[in-house]
């Protein structure tokens, strides 16, 4: 059973028919190689190099002319494969992105659009040459943005402002400057120096009659060894390039092919850098080595200077900006954050339609394969977390970095919600701020309806959040117990206490509660590292019973005892997987790795006040109340769902015991301690080698990467005021603030685009009310103790069990 996609058993069925159905439809659309192959033996297309094509690499990428080309010049091979890959921890190269500075203009009004279109009516194109002299001579924003505008309404797709933008204006920039970025880079680290070494060559290709048909431009050639090259700083290779490199391999058979990429090729590249080499080989009687690959991990940095009134900046973590009920999106202001993890979020789409729309898009835009790996939905929003809090102070604001994993197949299921996690994360942090720690428990027991969770809390998404988890532990938990679905099911049920022959049904408390934790503390902030999560259970009488149930009234203090050690041994471990796993409790560890963060915020404040000093313990959540689409959520909806599945039952199944077969029907959350402590800085180093170079690249580019992990690492933090550049005597344009200090009304928004050890709180007691962090008697110096401690099931918390006699029958 896969518990991170799991679904409810009732549609097991189907999904199963649905996966198999799916897993046909994608061998059929994803056999590119034999489509490839057949491109290449279409119509007989002949290619050869372009008269006078190609410019020494050196002079164009800005070093000087070398005399000759060094022995040690160009990229390495791997006698044990195809694909070379270097272990060296990553490397940045800058690429220029100077139109990201105006991503806080929004829509043209009307006036702005006369204005944007006065230079030259009615040609677009030269009405977009003069608003660019302009703004080149007189170097002021406002003139710069004028021309933006100009280009806008010159595009002929119909697209919405914001899409154009991100989607056409900064993608063609990007395709235009972060390709020789990494172009420039190579050219250094590689050597590839020297008369032997040309760049941007072009190889023509031509039909049977002589006609030109097509052509393909390599990044760079060696004319020594004859080798074209293949810069991809995303790694994605393409099928038409595939495709024309066949084509070229037939016409030039003393050429080979080498395909270099900043990050790791999936194993789908990989094939095709495989299958290439098959193809070449069959053409050149068996000759290996024709195609190779070369892995080295880069991190693309874009440089971008912020703009004072024209840059956007993003209220998420930034406490200066947290004032007033609601706050959403800062626009075009200084008061914010800055940095990819926003412009990744942001980018994303909204659905999962949406999303591969973008895909769709910008896989087509993308020719130079600059995009970031996978693509707008190349991020797993729903991993999305906080693991990296610094750059606390006064006047300083916060520095973060958060963690996500990668779409496995981005182009058929890209990731979507970038912006819905974003905002999470960041009301869950200063949730935890604002409120003081005896407000964070929730609880699900029949017997007290009226304490369901606070009044406050309730009426936050972190406390939505916890509320749901602990109604869902329960659903999984009754799944756990079903003995036709799990081996440790059935070993509970054989070995739980009996009377009159029927094995007695636990009431049980349980809880969340964490494993220990890894955090470190290193150059003013905090790495959350781990913070895996555990669930125990305890056994608990309750005075609610269901009509027609039965249950062992008369159990020991030591049946009792059997009965809660059993159910941790051969239950729990299922549910614990889900809770660390399963995509419906995603939300779940967001929030909690908020909840660490905001501990050491805390801590840090009071040493030294930081901006968050006024949100810290001011009782008033009101600015992260309920967003859409939960604003009408109610903790006594969750109650009254819950009641129902006790009523109702969950799971259903078949019990045989003494000769007779029973249908059976099986039917909170603190986070008020945090204790914590550093792992020493050699443990640090040893199992995160790179991760504080990672982090702090991950606020600059929007690709970094972690060694050659899977993983994605995106930041922000405040970009200050900004330029310092004169916007200039004319205001105009003046961007549209995209934030009112109210929600945002669902209606109003424009249609998508086209196109350690932590003991938990004994049954009954309270939590402890001043949330103080527990020393654990390390003599390290400490700062966070080890084992985030976040009891996950407020006192009193429990699942119902009880047994309906719907069939008991003698067995023949």
């Amino acid at each position: 059973m896969n518990h991170t996609l799991r679904i409810p058993s009732r549609w097991r069925l189907a999904a199963r028919f649905t996966a198999a159905v799916g897993l046909a439809a994608a061998v059929t659309v994803t056999g590119l190689p034999a489509v490839e192959t057949a491109q290449a033996a279409g119509p007989p297309v002949t290619a050869k190099m372009k008269p006078g094509s190609g410019k020494r690499c050196d002079t164009r990428n800005g070093l000087p002319a070398a005399d000759k080309t060094p022995a040690n010049s160009g990229f390495p091979d791997d006698p044990a494969g195809m694909i070379h890959k270097d272990r060296a921890l990553p490397k940045n190269f800058e690429f220029d992105l100077p139109g990201q500075a105006y991503d806080g203009l929004t829509t043209p009004t009307a006036a702005e659009k006369t204005k944007a279109l006065s230079q030259v009516p009615g040609d677009p194109t030269k009405n977009v040459a003069a608003w660019k002299k302009i703004a080149d001579a007189s170097g002021k924003p406002a003139d710069r943005a004028m021309e933006i505008y100009a280009r806008y309404f010159a595009n002929k797709e119909n697209l919405t402002f914001k899409h154009w933008f991100d989607k056409r204006y900064i993608r063609n920039q990007v395709n235009n400057h972060k390709g020789s970025g990494y172009e420039r880079q190579l050219v250094r680290d590689y050597k590839l120096i020297g008369p032997d070494w040309l760049c941007e060559v072009t190889v023509e290709l031509f039909d049977k009659d002589g006609n030109k048909v097509g052509e393909r431009r390599y990044d760079a050639y060696n004319k020594v060894k004859k080798e074209f090259n293949e810069f991809k700083s995303n790694s994605k290779l393409t099928t038409k390039q595939l495709a024309n490199d066949r084509i070229v391999a037939r016409s030039m058979p003393d050429n080979t092919f080498r395909y270099t990429g900043a990050k790791k090729f999936t194993s789908g590249q990989a094939k095709h850098i495989a299958d290439l080499e098959k193809d070449v080989r069959e053409m050149r009687n068996g000759k290996t080595g024709q195609v190779r690959g070369n892995q080295r991990m880069y991190n693309p940095v874009p440089k971008t200077t912020p703009i004072r009134g024209y840059s956007d900046h993003q209220r998420w973590f930034a406490p200066a900006c947290q004032t007033g009920p609601q706050q959403l999106a800062a626009g075009a202001n200084t008061c914010g954050t800055r940095g990819p993890a926003n412009e990744r979020a942001l980018s994303s789409g909204k659905s999962p339609e949406e999303a591969k729309r973008f895909q769709r898009d910008a896989n087509r835009l993308d020719t130079r394969g600059t995009l970031p790996r996978g693509g707008p939905g190349g991020v797993d929003f729903t991993t999305l977390e906080l693991r990296y809090v610094g750059g606390l102070g006064k006047g300083k604001g916060m520095s973060y970095s958060m963690k996500a994993d990668q779409m496995p197949d981005p182009d058929n299921n890209p990731g979507f919600g970038g912006e819905v996690r974003m905002q999470l994360s960041s009301d869950a942090l200063f949730t935890w701020l604002a409120l003081t720690p005896e407000k964070f428990w929730v609880n699900l027991n029949p017997d007290e309806p009226d304490r369901v969770m606070d009044a406050k809390f309730g009426k936050t998404d972190a406390g939505r959040v916890l509320l749901e988890a602990d109604l869902e532990m329960k659903h999984d938990f009754s799944e756990a117990v079903n003995p036709d679905k799990h081996p440790g099911a059935k070993r509970y049920w054989d070995t739980a206490p009996r009377r009159d022959g029927i094995p007695c049904f636990p009431g049980v408390r349980m809880w969340i509660e964490p494993k220990p934790a890894q955090v470190r503390e290193e150059d003013g902030g905090i790495y959350i590292l781990d913070a895996p999560l555990k669930v125990s259970t305890q056994w608990l009488d309750v005075e609610h019973t269901e009509p027609g149930s039965t249950e062992c009234k008369d159990l020991s203090d030591a049946e009792k005892k059997a009965i809660e050690q059993s159910i941790a041994t051969n239950v729990m471990p299922v549910v614990e997987e889900r809770i660390n796993t399963d995509r419906d409790y995603a939300d779940l560890r967001a929030v909690y790795t908020a909840r660490v963060a905001a501990e050491y915020i805390r801590q840090q404040d009071a040493k030294t006040p930081t901006d968050f000093h006024k949100i810290i313990n001011s009782d008033d959540a009101t600015p992260w109340s309920l967003r859409a689409p939960h604003q009408d959520w109610t903790r006594e909806q969750v109650w009254n769902r819950y009641m129902d599945s006790i009523k109702k039952g969950i799971e259903w199944f078949e019990l045989e015991y003494g000769g007779k077969v029973y249908n059976q029907g099986v039917g909170g959350v603190d986070f008020s301690k945090q204790p914590k402590r550093n792992i020493s800085k050699a443990q640090f180093n040893t199992e995160n080698r790179d991760l504080d170079n990672t982090t702090t690249n991950s606020r600059k580019s929007d690709d970094a990467s972690y060694r050659d992990l899977d993983t994605l690492y995106l930041g922000a933090g405040p970009a200050g005021s900004g330029s310092d550049e004169d916007p200039g005597g004319d205001p105009t344009p003046t961007p549209t603030p995209s934030d009112t200090g109210k929600p945002t009304d669902p209606s109003s928004s424009p249609a998508p685009d086209p196109g350690d050890d932590g003991t938990p709180t004994p049954p009954g007691n309270k939590p402890d009310p001043d949330g103080d962090l527990a020393d654990t008697g390390s003599d390290t110096p400490v700062g966070l103790i080890a084992g985030i401690a976040a009891a996950l099931a407020a006192a009193g918390g429990t699942l119902m069990w009880w047994m309906r006699r719907r069939r008991a029958t003698a067995q023949e």
